[in-house]
């Protein structure tokens, strides 16, 4: 997503470095007062793992698919995943125990094992480009831009390529960063708050009292689950026509409605909003006020003179130009910012740690010259440290998946060349430490940064003639997946440091939840694709809307600016640095004020797609905003559990509505809403008397 993968404040806030300072209660020595050991790397993948991993991971691929494809807003569902994979082996567990036949109590490790298993496969839903630039190549997408619309830029979505083409990529970001674990996690002591967060979460489960406290979350996202599948059920019977169904119905008014402002019922993005920081969620809001409030009005005002009033409201020379242009100069603007921030940052503190030190540590071998100073992290390195993945394996590894990539993906995209694909691999290494880096210092991945940064570059070196759009797009999905899944796997070897798990049962689980997301991802797509048929197009239920933005951003690379109606690239450039004003603003005032100025990257988002999930979303915001305010420590001990109930209830919805299209079972009823005047109008076609 463009607001990628957007945490809670307070997980980002209590997640401390957990290695460098040390810890009031020791948490390692409540686990060895408890007897409660590390098993061996090998028993930390059981069967139940697998079983339970895959499970997950078909219902949270649902949940990514549906937000990639509505509006691109995806929050962090390790919590979640977490929680889930908790309750299903703690039930699990409890059964066997019962029957007298369990034969290895469910441990912190294994809890982590499938966390890990899970994010990594529901992952490649994102990386996988199901909504940006692996759809931006089909003919769906290409008939919405006038540009480029040739065979030769045109890829249709087939099952059997787009898993061929997962396989190919998706493995070596993994390899390229396993050399760099020590130096990261036991030399650096990069802080990952994310992988730091959710380690607290599982080793919290796995105390008596944290167990309690799990159950009974458990049982409110059970709740909140059941509620929002049964009330997706419920509003499918509404729903047999266009417009049709509380989604639409016109909570300001007809005009605000016909504007993208009204409150769509949809309990996923109620949940989203709760789970997104308030900033995020009143980014949005201002973003969606001031496109579709006062741009899109006054430049529609403007038909007839700044561009043809015969043109058809998606064409792209059109009003049509001007959303999708302006949104991408603003998410080109704040991506390059803190592209460099980041980058600054890694070099600075690169510096700092080569400073202090006579020598880079180079293998896992080598001394650790850091001073420990508890004893959590004495006994959290020393594990850390005792299961090596050997390097030779990494590079051996890398070197393998890239020949077969290689080899295999011009035949996928003959328009990609074998020396484009070498040269990125040349320089994916360099750029995934960069992301990793730069991740464990901020939170914040630029795996969709540096996939624009491969559509510009492989895009314009292809050329035009060469398909050069197709290239670009292709290019992007091979750079994604290799630093999104570099970044990935330091996070979770971070929770695995914190846990005790080992990083050989760490490194094997994120391959099996690569490889289980591989084929998940594009077959849960592909029912999509098939079940709806007006899928992927303007004013759907599933837009898809970045595949256009995708696809326009490597058509600019390619040919200029030749498909910009008038005037609009001159807004383009002032909106491009407004994103980067407004983000060194945010920067110089410092985090007491910065909350207050909105981020340019979530305002950018509705102007192309519309203001009505921001309203569900500032509701999620508004109802968490009042429970903490009546009970605070109940909210913040459920208010993600309850989240994330709304979010899969509804999400996997999809899957038994998708199969009903498939069949051909239409919903009975159509609910629509009209203005007095027309409803006259219709009552008196059907009663002419």
């Amino acid at each position: 997503m463009e607001v990628e993968r957007a945490k809670k404040d307070d997980d980002l806030n209590s997640a401390d470095g957990g290695g460098g300072s040390a810890e009031e209660v020791s948490v390692e020595r409540i686990f060895e007062e408890s007897a409660d050991a590390p098993p061996p790397w090998q028993n930390q993948l059981t069967f139940r793992a697998m079983i339970v991993s895959f499970i997950l991971s078909i219902l949270f691929t649902f949940v990514v698919m549906k937000l990639n494809l509505t509006t691109g807003i995806i929050p962090s569902l390790n919590i979640s995943a977490g929680l889930l994979s908790f309750f299903f082996v703690k039930t699990w567990t409890k059964i066997l125990n019962k029957a007298g036949i369990l034969k290895q109590p469910f441990t912190r490790q294994e809890n982590t094992v499938i966390q890990t298993c899970v994010v990594a496969s529901s992952g490649i839903a994102f990386s996988g480009g199901f909504g940006s630039y692996l759809f931006g190549m089909s003919e769906v997408v290409a008939k919405q831009s006038p540009e480029a619309n040739t065979p030769l830029n045109i890829k249709n979505p087939h099952l059997g390529w787009m898993i061929g083409f997962l396989f190919t990529v998706s493995f070596l970001g993994l390899f390229s960063v396993v050399p760099l674990r020590k130096i990261m996690i036991v030399d650096f002591k990069l802080t990952y708050p994310s992988g730091t967060a959710t380690a607290h979460l599982i080793n919290s489960f796995h105390t008596p009292q944290g167990a309690k406290l799990a159950k009974k979350q458990v049982r409110a996202l059970g709740k909140f689950f059941s509620f929002s599948f049964l009330w997706g059920f419920f509003q499918w019977f509404f729903t047999s026509g266009d417009g049709c169904g509380f989604a639409n119905f016109p909570t300001f008014g007809l005009e605000a409605y016909e504007n993208k402002f009204y409150f769509d019922f949809s309990a996923t993005y109620v949940g989203v909003g709760m789970i997104c920081p308030y900033l995020i969620n009143v980014s949005l809001l201002v973003g969606s006020i001031l496109s579709w409030g006062v741009m899109w009005p006054l430049i529609g005002a403007q038909k007839g003179n700044w561009y043809s009033a015969d043109l058809s409201s998606t064409s792209l020379h059109g009003l049509q130009g001007y959303k999708v242009f302006i949104a991408i100069a603003m998410i080109l603007g704040d991506g390059l910012y803190n592209f460099i921030k980041v980058l600054g940052r890694t070099i600075v503190g690169l510096y700092k740690q080569f400073k202090n030190r006579d020598a880079l540590p180079v293998n896992d071998r080598s001394p650790s010259n850091t001073v420990t100073i508890s004893y959590d992290d004495k006994r959290r390195t020393e594990l850390f440290l005792k299961d090596r993945i050997p390097s030779w394996i990494a590079v051996t590894g890398y070197v393998v998946m890239a020949i077969v990539s290689i080899v295999t993906v011009p035949h996928i995209f003959p328009q990609l060349r074998w020396y484009h694909i070498l040269t990125m691999y040349i320089i994916a290494p360099v750029l995934a430490f960069c992301n990793a880096y730069g991740c464990g210092l901020t939170d914040w991945s630029l795996a969709s940064t540096y996939g624009k940064l491969a559509i510009f570059t492989i895009g314009a070196w292809a050329g035009s003639a060469n398909g050069g759009v197709l290239a670009g797009l292709a290019a992007c999905g091979v750079m994604m997946n290799i630093v999104s899944t570099a970044s990935d796997l330091m996070q979770d070897f971070k929770t695995g440091y914190m846990t005790l798990a080992s990083p050989r049962s760490m490194f094997l689980s994120q391959a099996i939840g690569t490889a289980m997301g591989c084929v998940i991802s594009p077959c849960v797509f592909w029912l999509f694709y098939k079940a709806f048929p007006d899928f992927g197009q303007t004013g759907t239920a599933y837009p898809a809307p970045y595949a256009l933005v995708y696809r326009n951003m490597s058509i600019l690379g390619v040919e200029g600016f030749s498909a910009l109606p008038q005037h609009c690239l001159m807004i383009c450039y002032i909106f491009f640095a407004a994103a980067v004003f407004v983000n060194g603003a945010r920067d110089a005032v410092g985090p007491n004020w910065s909350r207050f100025i909105p981020l340019p990257m979530a305002m950018a988002i509705p102007f192309y797609i519309g203001g009505y999930f921001t309203i569900d979303m500032c509701v999620g915001s508004l109802i968490l905003f009042v429970w903490r305010k009546l009970n605070r420590p109940k909210a913040d001990a459920y208010s993600s559990a309850v989240a994330s109930g709304l979010i899969c209830g509804e999400g996997i919805w999809t899957l038994p509505s998708s199969v009903l299209a498939l069949a051909g079972v239409k919903p009975p009823i159509c609910m629509k809403f009209l203005s007095g005047a027309t409803n006259v109008k219709v009552d008196s076609f059907l009663n002419p008397s």
